[in-house]
């Protein structure tokens, strides 16, 4: 009886199509929740059997391909006004897939470094932010990083989500409050495709033909990683022998390294704060932990205290004489401050042992020094230094590299989006360009990348729309040289370009952090300009521009573009200005609104012949606005080098 159960239970299943020989399937952007370019043919496309019919129907009407000798086929379906939601079905021979929950608006792709990739979850008032989030015409499809040698027809994954407290908190931040913004303004549905990888330089982000790279120098460009790959390997085999591959310090889920008695006589010492990557253990994922100690009074330990523990890459898991007292999941970015209660601790020595797990790039204990620190009472006392360091599982990846070489990013992350049709682009990134002769060659680069994506898009010279680099680092206590300052008039001229925009942010950085958490003024600009150029409003978008200058009897006057109602300076006398005379050296001027111009001057310069405003890593203090409060944007009259 069970061997005849089994013999017609086996027929029914031989009977049945397999998941796995299913060949029908989509590209990923043409799945459920998707946002089409509204007022545009659209392609649907996807892959078959060879030579299989496909039949697409959409809003009760039906469309044919045929799948190419690869399995390819597309359709194209015809321009439909904002709206929705509606369903595309897809049929293959005995296969269908449909696609629900479709909306026709405005598509925007969201690429370039680490501030496009800040998630709402880390930027301010972001508990706010999420529990508000409720329209679900705002879409987001994240690409997830990804690369190849070669340019390829398939995203690696991503799906589309609704912007609502569930999933808000994972959105790209300047594109949520860039869309949250236009959707103020423009009643269509808004998705974002969001293409960014952090740390990301420019060059990764463009094909070889816009590099001017022919097959025998990206070979070369090809070989040269692979001879990196290969000396990433050795060094971690040279650095920690054999790859454990289960974490060592746990046993059967027990801490044994977080044991205050634990002799940690020959683990490595490793300075901290300081991604592990940067102390020898480049290219390692996986998990290593790290020890230190403290020493507290009787009274001290009686009260507890609080332990701060910098930003930890990726995950981490802290312990203090053996009992745990916090821990983070994936957040990368978030500085740890944990309570330790006073059963935690004794007077005298207590050991700190962190478990920290990466998954990907950097790894470990890294950021402000200032943020590692024991708190008892009102008393500080600073715990970076060095620490002991051992690995507990290691795996060699090098993956966080591939964001470094040029071509590998376009190809895998922006060459499978280019039949979606869009309506623009917003671009954050340079940071990772900011340095001598970079800075310089950014230019070319940016301007090259922006028309290579209009040409491979065809979609014209669709709005692209970029944010210039925000403030960073300590001011500058006399004026001088700045690449970030460099690299700002390397993005700036990119406006020579037609139907390009940039939102100016030196007034919402963070001196000691690159990633600035008020995006909302971010998104905010950037909408202001896409109102203009995508939307054809009328109104100010931008802040003061530099447009010509002339120097007379010992003054400057600037005349700027872009004033709206006026000059503005906010906070009092105008500052960060700076002119030099035929010397070139420059000192801090004084200045002031005149006449709707700016009139520079020094008594230190008699005779000036050039003036620079906010050229610095960090122009504290530049207050130059319109009245519509948008800042001016930094500049410099010479071309001196």
């Amino acid at each position: 009886m069970k061997r005849s159960a089994c013999g017609f239970l086996l027929l029914l299943l031989l009977a049945l199509p397999h998941a796995s020989a299913a060949e029908l399937r989509l590209s990923r952007l043409v799945s459920d929740g998707m946002v089409v370019q509204r007022d545009v043919e659209v392609p649907v496309w996807g892959w078959a059997a060879a030579d299989e019919d496909v039949t697409v129907t959409f809003r009760g009407a039906a469309y044919a391909a045929r799948a190419d000798a690869s399995g390819a086929w597309r359709v194209r379906l015809p321009a439909t006004a904002a709206g929705g939601p509606y369903e595309i079905s897809v049929a293959a021979g005995d296969e269908r897939v449909d696609v629900r929950d479709v909306l026709v608006g405005d598509v925007w792709i969201c690429s370039g470094q680490s501030n496009m990739e800040w998630r709402v979850a880390d930027s301010d008032r972001a508990a706010e932010e999420i529990a508000a989030a409720g329209d679900l015409r705002i879409r987001h499809f994240k690409v997830p990083q990804s690369w190849a040698r070669e340019p390829e027809a398939t995203l690696a994954g991503g799906e589309w989500l609704t912007a609502d407290p569930a999933h808000v908190g994972d959105f790209t931040a300047v594109g949520f409050f860039f869309a949250r913004e236009l959707r103020r303004h423009v009643d269509v549905p808004i998705g974002l495709v969001n293409t960014s990888w952090g740390g990301s330089r420019i060059e990764p982000w463009m094909s070889a033909a816009a590099l001017g790279l022919d097959r025998a120098a990206l070979a070369e460009v090809m070989e040269r990683e692979r001879d990196y790959e290969r000396q990433v390997l050795e060094r971690v085999r040279e650095r920690i022998g054999r790859l454990p591959e289960h974490d060592e310090g746990l046993v059967d889920g027990r801490a044994v390294w977080a044991d205050p008695e634990l002799d940690d006589g020959g683990w490595d010492a490793l300075v901290v704060p300081a991604r592990w990557e940067e102390e020898g253990f480049d290219g390692m994922d996986g998990v290593a932990w790290y020890r230190t100690a403290l020493e507290l009074t009787a009274e001290e330990a009686r009260a507890g205290v609080r332990l701060g523990l910098g930003a930890i890459d990726d995950s981490d898991v802290s312990w203090v004489n053996g009992h745990r007292v916090g821990g983070m999941e994936r957040s990368w970015n978030v500085p740890r401050v944990y309570e330790v209660p006073a059963a935690a601790l004794s007077a005298g020595r207590n050991v700190v042992a962190v478990r920290v797990e990466d998954t990907g790039g950097g790894g470990g204990i890294y950021g402000d020094p200032e943020l590692l620190y024991v708190e008892a009472g009102s008393t500080r006392r600073p715990l970076a230094g060095t620490w002991k360091f051992k690995v507990g599982l290691a795996t060699v990846s090098v993956d966080g590299h591939k964001n470094q070489v040029p071509t590998l990013l376009y190809n895998k992350m922006i060459h499978p989006l280019l039949p979606y049709p869009i309506k623009g682009a917003l671009w954050y990134q340079g940071e990772s360009n900011a340095y001598p002769g970079d800075d310089l060659r950014y230019r070319e680069l940016f301007k090259g990348m922006i028309e290579q994506w209009r040409r491979d898009w065809r979609r014209g010279d669709f709005p692209f729309l970029f944010v210039q680099l925000a403030a960073f680092m300590a001011p500058a206590a006399e004026p001088g040289e700045s690449s970030w300052a460099l690299l700002r008039e390397s993005q700036s001229a990119a406006l020579a370009l037609p139907d390009t925009a940039q939102a100016v942010t030196i007034d919402v950085g963070d001196a000691d952090d690159v990633h600035p958490r008020n995006k909302q003024d971010v998104g905010r600009r950037l909408a202001l300009a896409a109102r203009s150029l995508a939307y054809r409003e009328e109104l100010v978008y931008s802040g003061p521009v530099y447009r010509r200058h002339e120097a007379t009897d010992g003054r400057v006057v600037v005349e700027f573009d872009h004033v709206g109602g006026g000059l503005a300076a906010r906070g009092g006398a105008l500052q960060a200005f700076a002119v030099a005379g035929a010397d070139r050296r420059f000192v801090w001027a004084r200045a002031a609104i005149e006449d709707g111009r700016v009139v520079v001057w020094s008594e230190d310069v008699p005779d000036p012949v050039a003036v620079r405003y906010a050229w610095a890593d960090n122009p504290e203090g530049a207050n130059l606005y319109n009245a519509a409060g948008l800042p001016a944007s930094p500049f410099r009259t010479d071309a001196w080098p």
